[in-house]
């Protein structure tokens, strides 16, 4: 496919940024990737690397790293927000401040704010004002970092509430190795993306405690139950529980060494405390703090979610896992017909 090249800048060098910058570069767009760190932009830019973040991969060389968001944002109508969630409204301030025109923005962060309880693209809205906002495209699914910089096929979709800024993006990024599909379902995309992170989290703590693959199996199905009994709640469609960002991201992530809520909840289940977990990551664990807010949002909407609430009362109420896990096991007798019957019913 014959491509006309577009600069834009990607914000946040992690692995995820540094993946969706090769991405970009590999359709022939001059892309721009922005750190916070002087000596990591200095590396992308001498050494075309990234160590830290995907050791052993050779970047592009038009990717270029920037350490000033000024120059970084120069002239850029479409930028691609690749930070954690906790970061999100900081890195919008930073764009409200230094930004004269509209900008499609682009997020492929996965996470809810606590106590707020916004998805993502509320978040940006919220901090960026409507006069620089053109739109706001979500880009999610099954998809770790360390494969797409290999070029593996990968398979992802993007949401708008404008289709026509979605299709745009899909242009953007398909390729050969990194399919894009779109979905009009931008609540179901998010939530999905989100809530995946705890149920990954659970799974990892399940294979800490050795309890095997028929658990991990319950854990998954059960959880994606409790997913969709909230999105559909919120205003998702059921079916997008069913997709890439639903399904497929829970699979991958629930079962992925290159999973963090995967490893961490791993730790968890061997005993580890949340403390000593999150130090010896080293990067965010984005499902942590979606626990959280998930926890927030099921009391909100009065939607039963035992998974996230078992695993809530391990993060935060100092439970231990064993007993979360022997909890779920013993609650009353439920109707698995009558739960998918009453996501149905919610749309």
């Amino acid at each position: 496919m014959q491509r006309t090249g577009e600069n834009m800048t990607v914000l946040g060098a992690g692995s995820w940024g540094t993946a969706l910058a090769m991405v970009l570069a590999d359709n022939g767009h001059q892309v721009r990737l922005w750190s916070h760190n002087e000596k990591q932009a200095e590396e992308i830019n001498l050494h075309h690397t990234n160590k830290k973040y995907l050791p052993g991969i050779s970047l592009p060389e038009s990717i270029r790293g920037f350490a000033s968001l000024n120059e970084a944002l120069a002239e850029i109508e479409t930028i691609i927000i690749a930070v954690p969630t906790k970061a999100i409204r900081d890195v919008a301030a930073k764009i409200r401040s230094v930004q004269k025109k509209p900008l499609t923005i682009v997020h492929v962060s996965k996470g809810i704010e606590p106590n707020t309880l916004l998805r993502i693209s509320e978040m940006i809205k919220q901090e960026v004002p409507k006069e620089m906002v053109k739109d706001v495209v979500v880009l999610s699914g099954p998809s770790h970092a360390e494969e797409v910089s290999l070029r593996h096929p990968t398979t992802v979709t993007v949401s708008s509430e404008n289709m026509a800024a979605a299709e745009r993006v899909q242009d953007l990024f398909i390729n050969q190795n990194f399919r894009v599909y779109t979905n009009p379902d931008i609540i179901g995309v998010e939530i999905g993306g989100a809530l995946k992170n705890i149920i990954a989290l659970a799974a990892g703590i399940t294979d800490g405690l050795g309890y095997g693959d028929n658990a991990k199996a319950a854990l998954m199905t059960r959880g994606l139950a409790e997913i969709a009994r909230l999105g559909t709640k919120m205003g998702a469609n059921p079916l997008t529980f069913s997709g890439l960002t639903g399904i497929g991201d829970l699979i991958v992530t629930c079962t992925s060494i290159h999973s963090r809520n995967w490893r961490a909840g791993h730790l968890l289940g061997k005993g580890r405390t949340l403390d000593e977990v999150l130090e010896n990551m080293g990067m965010v664990v984005e499902g942590v703090r979606t626990t959280k807010a998930a926890y927030q949002l099921a009391e909100k909407y009065e939607v039963s979610m035992p998974i996230t609430t078992a695993l809530y009362h391990v993060l935060f109420d100092h439970v231990k896992p064993k007993e979360a896990v022997d909890a779920l096991m013993a609650r009353g007798k439920t109707n698995e017909m009558d739960d998918l019957i009453n996501i149905l019913v919610e749309r």
